[in-house]
């Protein structure tokens, strides 16, 4: 059976570094298990702060398959820090709408909020492997020499020590042991880092099992989210449907309990599906397979995302089901929290106490995306008899009452604020009645002088003023060392309006762009203060 392909594919050989007895004798300041999206986002991250990396990635290319399909804006703003959002845009594809089906009858429709102030759509669907490519083209860029990514090497053991890590590494080419001062694991659900230091995922695996598959097909539909409850082609269970670019379509089906997911993850098995589909939609243009796999979803997370000296971010700390794009944008979240914090701690600018935030912060928002994906979890794939019920009678309401059709709603991932992080300073209580929160991730728009707010965001702290203030950037860099950004703007118009902002009014950014502390007056000991407690791990 010939299966089409994404793009060609360059493969990577083995490199073994130079050793003595078997022990590479170079020191790494990060070694980072896993040169997936997110290992390769943490390299990118640290090398914006002049921190050198080595990626151990057990395979010899990016990724085949979609595996993630889908990047919210906040995932992107990322991309743009890291220097690969501009392709994403390119190949991505936006939406906005959605489509539900109970059986082939239409029973909600899905209207996703845009921000006509935001750079980014809400939701862009790209294939994992485009987004690795883009990733490790953006590495490629770097001139420094600051990201050392080794293929075809596995990590088999880890042992840590006060002062660092060593790490066993398996090649074609033969095996070596590496020390390193810091790890960070992003090897996946897998994580062999994860069993090595004996955690374990606390949490729920689900029973559902799913087939993804992508196929290549000339349809001139509209992009969108495409569900199905007990489709003719699908009787009993559930089928996804979202366009890409390229003709691409990626088909997300739910196996029935009967089934054996052994012989229905056979290619002619999930084509014939495919087919029937196909069929029920009156799509009868030709169209090719490119990639086929099996998952079963799960939300789990591990309790502390940090270990001494051993750090995990994405799958190798957390999984939630695809239901509502949280699991790369979760990841990529993990690395936009952890990568300042890492570059602090490793430069002497910030203590363990900051570091600890990462568990802190990550695990309250892994929280919040648990309980949304396993909301949506329980409607797609009902764990009980009673959840099957309780979906029906939904589904059956929905054809008729306009109200229940709300509960099918799929809760798209959405940016998640650290309400009480101990990092944030303390509001000023009814001093404003709108703008982001301390916590809160910060709220793009149009600059008066043209750009984006997320265009001015990181690697550095930012400090937004509306109307003149005190605080010299230079100066203020100078005598921290701690890098600040000040951006004045006018106190009116709609960036001071989504502000609540009148002249005097600041906002303190943190590198990743959530909001450290707001005043309605500041000055360069208050900022000085905010950052230096920050850096401590505590504004408390």
């Amino acid at each position: 059976m010939e299966f089409d392909s994404y793009f060609d594919y360059t493969h990577y050989p083995p490199a073994l570094p130079p050793t003595e007895d078997g022990v590479e004798q170079r020191r790494h300041p990060v070694a980072i298990v896993g040169g997936g999206p997110v290992g390769m986002a943490v390299a990118i991250g640290l090398a914006r702060y002049g921190i050198a990396s080595v990626i151990i990635e057990a395979d010899d290319s990016v990724c085949t398959g979609s595996r993630a399909g889908c990047l919210t804006d906040r995932s992107l703003q990322i991309f743009e820090q890291l220097g690969a959002a501009a392709p994403v845009m390119v190949q991505g594809l936006p939406w906005a709408e959605g489509w539900s089906y109970h059986g082939t009858d239409e029973v909600f429709h899905l209207e996703v909020p845009q921000d006509p102030q935001a750079k980014y759509p809400r939701l862009v669907n790209i294939q994992q492997c485009y987004i690795e490519q883009y990733l490790l083209d953006a590495i490629h860029r770097q001139a420094d020499g600051l990201i050392d990514l080794r293929w075809q090497s596995r990590v088999t053991a880890i042992e840590q020590a006060a002062d660092g890590v060593t790490l066993v590494v398996e090649t074609p080419l033969g095996n070596y042991r590496m020390t390193a001062d810091w790890v960070v694991a992003t090897d996946g659900a897998r994580s062999t880092v994860r069993k090595a230091i004996g955690e374990r995922f606390v949490g729920t695996q689900y029973d559902g099992t799913y087939i993804i598959a992508d196929i290549r097909l000339k349809c001139d539909l509209p992009p969108g989210r495409r569900a199905w409850f007990d489709p003719p082609s699908n009787p009993g269970a559930t089928l996804l449907l979202h366009k890409h670019r390229d003709d691409l379509w990626r088909f997300d089906y739910q196996l029935r309990d009967d089934e054996d997911p052994n012989e229905a993850v056979k290619p002619e098995n999930v084509l014939e599906r495919i087919r029937s589909h196909l069929a029920l939609m009156g799509i009868s243009a030709p169209w090719k397979p490119v990639w086929i796999s099996l998952y079963r979803a799960s939300c789990l997370t591990l309790e502390h995302y940090r270990h001494g000296r051993v750090l995990l971010a994405g799958d190798a700390a957390h999984l939630v089901p695809i239901f509502g794009v949280r699991g790369l944008n979760s990841g990529l979240d993990d690395v936009h929290n952890l990568v300042w914090k890492l570059a602090l701690r490793i430069r002497g600018q910030g203590s363990d106490a900051l570091l600890d935030t990462y568990t802190d912060e990550r695990l309250f928002a892994m929280r919040v995306n648990m309980r949304h994906a396993s909301k949506g979890a329980e409607f797609m794939a009902p764990p009980t008899g009673a959840f099957r019920v309780m979906r029906e009678a939904v589904l059956a309401l929905a054809h008729r009452h306009t109200w229940v059709r709300r509960l099918i709603d799929p809760r798209q991932s959405a940016a998640i604020g650290y309400p009480k992080s101990p990092l944030n300073c303390v509001d000023a209580e009814g001093s404003f009645s709108a703008g982001p929160a301390p916590g809160v991730n910060f709220a793009d728009a149009w600059m008066p002088d043209g750009g984006h707010l997320s265009e001015r965001m990181g690697p550095h702290f930012t400090l937004l003023r509306f109307g003149a203030g005190d605080v010299d950037a230079e100066a203020f860099t100078a005598a921290t060392s701690v890098p600040l950004t000040v951006i004045d703007v006018p106190a009116d118009g709609e960036l001071a309006r989504r502000h609540d902002a009148r002249p005097g009014t600041a906002y303190l950014f943190r590198p990743d762009g959530h909001v450290l502390g707001r005043w309605r007056a500041v000055n360069a000991g208050s900022i000085a203060r905010a950052i230096r407690q920050c850096c401590a791990g505590s504004t408390v």
